[in-house]
C-alpha cells in the first residue's frame, strides 16, 4: 500500500545548496523542500518568492518534495499608458 501524502501550497523563502529550499506553507509552517525528479529533468527554475505545490509525508512533516511551480500572479497586462496616442 502506498504512503499517504498531503499536498500543500507555499512560497520559497530561501534557496539552499543541492536543489533544496526553505518553504513557508500557507499555514505558516516552515519546512525543507527538495526538487522532484521531473522538475529537475525539465530544467524548471525555482527562485525565492515563487509559489509552489509541495508533497509532505505524514511521517516526517519537516521535509517535503516540490512537485509543481505555480504561475506568478504578478503579470501586469494593463495598457493604461497614453504614450501611444499621437
Amino acid at each position: 500500500m502506498k504512503e499517504e501524502k498531503s499536498i500543500h501550497e507555499g512560497f520559497i523563502t530561501e534557496s539552499l545548496p543541492n536543489g533544496m529550499f526553505r518553504v513557508r506553507l500557507d499555514n505558516e509552517d516552515v519546512i525543507l523542500g527538495y526538487i522532484s525528479g521531473k522538475i529537475r529533468l525539465s530544467c524548471i527554475r525555482i527562485l525565492p518568492g515563487d509559489r509552489v505545490k509541495i508533497e509532505v509525508s505524514r511521517y516526517d512533516s519537516t521535509k517535503g518534495r516540490i512537485i509543481y511551480r505555480l504561475p506568478n500572479d504578478d503579470s501586469d497586462d494593463s495598457d493604461d499608458s497614453d504614450d501611444s496616442k499621437d
